[in-house]
């Protein structure tokens, strides 16, 4: 990953995720039974060999230096850059909060121009954006090595997914040569299946151009609405890589269950040995097949009720009376479920009073 500069977004506030975004930022809602939407990213930068990831925060930002500084940022071998606030320690981010008042960003291209003493330099060739609410598995080496061998001033990962989920997201057509010919973010009507899987690789002095032509225009500030459009519409070469593997946008709450609990099929989207573990690392998981009154099921170690459980993950630190039966559905850390209790497709949330049940602490969905 040499003069590649990874970049990481990681300012959404997961309004479509409802109750299950409440006081938490949308990257940091837990996954799998293990880790937080945002660990896939930076875990996939470590597996492919960078030495570091750019952070860029924009709501909550406390919140997740906090939790960078905790988890990503103590280790030896890869760091979590924290762009203005590097440097930062866990007993001063409030008083760095106040010191550094940086301009407010209004989408994701106007981050790459707040952080742009971080990004551009004489050793970046290249720009690699990353989102931090995707869960997937992925080298981003062989993407990088397909973009400077094309010489192509930008890649774009692409899917393929269900016709009827491409109006969520951006809709990318190529050529036989594999040039993009077709980008329609967010189509009303879609017209093919292939999708914009938001991870990409620019040319950095091609990209910086961009972001100076459309900086103080009529525009967006998106990297999606805007830079992307504008280099289509310039002539500059845009190549695609495809993501032949498991890859998933976590935009709304059914998805988010649906996501989870296709970790519990006979052919599971990603194992769970395959999940960083950075919730409650001390604790053991496992997936149990079948075994008393547990079927299909991931577990913490601490894991102690005799509840009837079936396609469930029940997260380390979550309380299940005995007498309760839940099906299809996810029991998050610190979540207590009352003595009688019977959920199927629920979401229970960690009680406000620890170790008390509380109805309103459960979202319910309706069976897919």
């Amino acid at each position: 990953m040499r003069e590649t500069r990874l970049t990481l977004l990681a300012g959404g506030m997961g309004v479509r995720m409802g109750r299950l975004g409440h006081g938490r930022l949308k990257p940091l809602i837990p996954f799998g039974g293990a880790c937080h939407l945002i660990d896939f990213s930076i875990e996939n930068a470590r597996r492919s060999g960078a030495s570091e990831v750019l952070l860029m925060p924009q709501y909550n930002t406390g919140q997740l230096l906090r939790y960078m500084l905790e988890t990503w940022c103590s280790g030896p071998g890869f760091q979590v850059h924290l762009g203005a606030y590097q440097g930062v320690r866990a007993d001063n981010v409030d008083a760095t909060l106040e010191r550094v008042q940086r301009p407010t960003e209004r989408g994701t291209a106007d981050a790459l121009i707040k952080n742009a003493p971080y990004i551009f330099g004489p050793a970046t060739r290249d720009v690699m954006v990353l989102h931090a609410d995707h869960v997937y598995q992925f080298d981003y080496q062989p993407m990088l090595d397909h973009h400077r061998r094309s010489g192509a001033a930008l890649t774009i990962g692409y899917q393929e997914i269900e016709l009827e989920y491409v109006k969520l997201f951006g809709m990318v057509q190529f050529d036989d040569e594999g040039n993009l010919r077709s980008f329609v973010e967010k189509p009303a009507a879609p017209t093919a299946n292939t999708v914009f899987s938001a991870v990409c690789v620019f040319n950095a002095e091609v990209l910086q151009r961009y972001l100076a032509l459309l900086d103080g225009s009529n525009w967006q500030h998106d990297i999606s609405r805007d830079v992307i459009p504008a280099m289509l519409a310039g002539g500059e070469t845009i190549k695609g890589f495809c993501f032949d593997h498991y890859w998933e946008d976590i935009g709304t709450v059914d998805r988010y269950l649906r996501a989870n609990l296709r970790m519990l099929d006979a052919a599971p989207t990603m194992a769970l040995s395959q999940l960083p573990v950075t919730i409650a690392p001390e604790v053991a998981r496992r997936y149990v097949a079948a075994q008393g009154s547990l079927r299909q099921a991931i577990v913490g170690a601490d894991f102690d009720s005799g509840a009837s459980i079936e396609r469930c993950i029940v997260y380390p630190g979550a309380r299940v009376a005995d007498s309760a039966v839940i099906r299809n559905s996810i029991v998050m850390p610190g979540a207590v479920v009352a003595p009688g209790t019977r959920l199927d497709n629920a979401i229970v949330l960690a009680s406000d009073q620890p170790g008390v049940p509380d109805p309103l602490d459960v979202i319910q969905l309706e069976a897919s």
